[in-house]
């Protein structure tokens, strides 16, 4: 069989192959502009307001565990014979999504239960047997195009269902889908986005993607697809095949970045795009559960500052209408961004690095300053390259603002504040060169000796529930302060009580935590920190009081009424309780205190 690298030569009309910086920023601009678009998880499981894919009990061959033969799940499998969407209107989703400020929208096409939700000529498990019996996709595409949205097709390449998924050296299916994904970029006209979520197996050479790419740019040459494509995909060991060429494992990497269910890392040189769930999951899971408008917007502000967007994940009913949940966000949306679109659209994220306070980005001589939470005496901000000519609120109300060689401070009237987000715009005497960044001051306290050194280097970490989002090889990263990649060193969940224990190997005298967290808002509300010297009985020692993206949390201990510095521990649990499921992860922890554990009061 050929390896992934054989035909290397059929990609030299794959733009990430060969285009220039030039050629990149404009087949992209589309994308970064934007800013935000609309995610919809639909489909027959719907019918029993299940999770798409993950709601079907079948057995799935995982990628690392393929034991135990095939099964179906006889409820979920059949739920298609009950899908009939007869409300299903694509124009008014896309004016839906038009008045909720959105410019793209992506549609499911196929998830990892292996229903097609279009006319293929490939599978009869598709919305052609259902009692609908009615392409979805192409009235979607058309009805994007009609009101000005870019169209975005997303394409599983797990797929549960089929019976030749990872069986032998994968071939048959390799082929299979990708003659799918070519009816897709074939029958529907302008295709402005694949965006394709999971590959399992770990050989290049039984997947051929170089084929894959090739020919969806052979029909759309400035489609964007994100990094999913490839993704999971490479040598298991030095005997095996081993990793794709230079060439290919660029292509593979796609256009753009993709986390899932948080806030992106700031990053302003790589694009990305969060997709977070409105509601209890991805697709339909009944009319309660949602985020509130407010919440949503502080995502979307989160993701524009930075560096990336945000794909907003709705959930229809079984018969195509929207949820009141989700048309109160979409409406809500739409009202704010009416009198703040301009410091979301068009804009980059940065200069200054995205803190507890909020963020920034900037267009032209603009620069937007999201705020959400105000410090007492002012924002004070790292030394800007460019003269600040005039601030105020983005609804014209007045900002005060001084600048010198340390630095820029803002403050806006708590009067003049609003909820949840303030924006504040400064007129600068040039535009912000591109790729300018400003690190903020880190906020350990002024003498960090009185907490003693740093004793977590060899610490280990175990997980309440390892998520599927979780990369084991990184888990070192949470304390050797070497920021990972994927903007996070663990995660675990999802579920209602996430846990993550720290084991420092030995008891010592912990007296301080600093805890860097990248997640969404919704993943850390209610972090807990206890302690134990056993492992077996704990005693909580902080509470956080509200969200931030980084806590200082002293640890102290009571004797005779008097406050001291310090406990005695081995482990230490982060966690957080509630009633919904979620996930919990931290790019950066560090313990400080002393190697030897405290004396005993006296």
């Amino acid at each position: 069989m050929d390896t992934a690298s054989d035909n290397i030569a059929d990609l030299g009309h794959v733009p990430q192959i060969n285009e220039t910086a030039e050629q990149r920023n404009a087949r992209l601009q589309w994308f970064r502009d934007a800013k935000f678009g609309m995610f919809i998880h639909w489909g027959p499981c719907s019918v029993g307001a299940k999770e798409i894919g993950w709601g079907r009990d079948g057995n799935r061959p995982w990628d690392i565990n393929m034991h135990g033969p095939r099964t179906e799940d006889p409820e979920y499998d059949n739920y298609y014979k009950q899908f009939n969407p007869v409300k299903y209107d694509a124009d008014a989703w896309a004016q839906f999504a038009r008045e909720s400020g959105m410019k793209y929208m992506v549609l499911i096409t196929k998830h990892h239960d292996g229903f097609s939700q279009f006319d293929t000529a490939l599978s009869d498990y598709s919305i052609m047997a259902s009692p609908y019996g009615r392409d979805i996709v192409e009235p979607f595409v058309e009805a994007c195009h009609r009101h000005g949205l870019k169209a975005g097709l997303y394409y599983s390449t797990r797929d549960w269902y089929h019976p030749d998924y990872l069986v032998g050296d994968n071939a048959t299916y390799d082929a299979w889908y990708r003659g799918q994904i070519e009816e897709l970029l074939t029958n529907y006209g302008k295709i402005d986005m694949m965006w394709f979520d999971h590959v399992g197996g770990k050989d290049w050479g039984k997947w051929q993607f170089d084929e894959l790419f090739s020919m969806m740019y052979r029909h759309q040459p400035a489609l964007l697809v994100n990094n999913r494509a490839a993704r999971f995909c490479g040598p298991k060991s030095p005997q095996d095949e081993g990793p794709a060429s230079p060439e290919l494992e660029r292509v593979t990497q796609g256009d753009f970045d993709t986390p899932e269910g948080r806030i992106g890392a700031m990053d302003i040189t790589r694009d990305w795009e969060s997709c977070i769930h409105v509601g209890q999951g991805w697709s339909y899971r009944g009319e309660d559960g949602f985020k509130g408008p407010e919440e949503c917007i502080r995502m979307l502000a989160s993701c524009t500052t930075g560096g990336g967007n945000l794909l907003l994940n709705f959930g229809p009913r079984p018969d195509g209408t929207f949820t009141d949940g989700e048309s109160a966000v979409a409406k809500a949306m739409g009202e704010w961004l009416k009198t703040y679109g301009d410091a979301i659209y068009g804009t980059r994220g940065g200069p200054f690095e995205n803190g507890n306070w909020g963020g920034s980005c900037h267009r032209g001589r603009k620069l937007y300053l999201h705020v959400y939470k105000w410090p007492q005496e002012g924002l004070t901000l790292g030394p800007l390259p460019h003269t600040v000519l005039a601030a105020q609120t983005l609804d014209h109300k007045p900002a005060a603002f001084t600048q010198d060689v340390n630095g820029l401070m803002v403050s806006v009237a708590e009067a003049d504040r609003d909820a949840p987000v303030t924006v504040v715009e400064l007129t600068l005497d040039g535009p912000i060169a591109p790729g300018t960044f400003i690190a903020r001051p880190r906020t350990l306290p002024n003498d960090l000796s009185q907490f003693g050194s740093t004793i977590s280097e060899s610490a280990t970490l175990e997980m309440s529930l390892v998520s599927q989002h979780d990369h084991a090889e990184d888990h070192p990263r949470l304390f050797s302060g070497d920021p990972s990649p994927n903007g996070y060193a663990f995660c675990a969940g999802p579920e209602q009580n996430p846990w993550v224990k720290i084991d420092l190997g030995a008891v010592r005298n912990v007296k301080a935590l600093m805890i860097e967290n990248r997640a969404a808002e919704r993943c850390t509300e209610g972090l807990i920190l206890s302690v134990s010297e056993d492992g077996d009985t704990w005693e909580e020692a902080w509470v956080a009081e509200e969200w931030e993206q980084e806590w200082f949390a002293p640890i102290t201990r009571f004797h005779a009424g008097i406050e001291l510095p310090g406990r005695a521990a081995r482990y230490i649990k982060l966690e957080t309780r509630g009633e919904r499921q979620r996930i919990l992860l931290f790019q950066r922890v560090t313990v400080y205190g002393e190697t030897s554990p405290p004396a005993p009061a006296t």
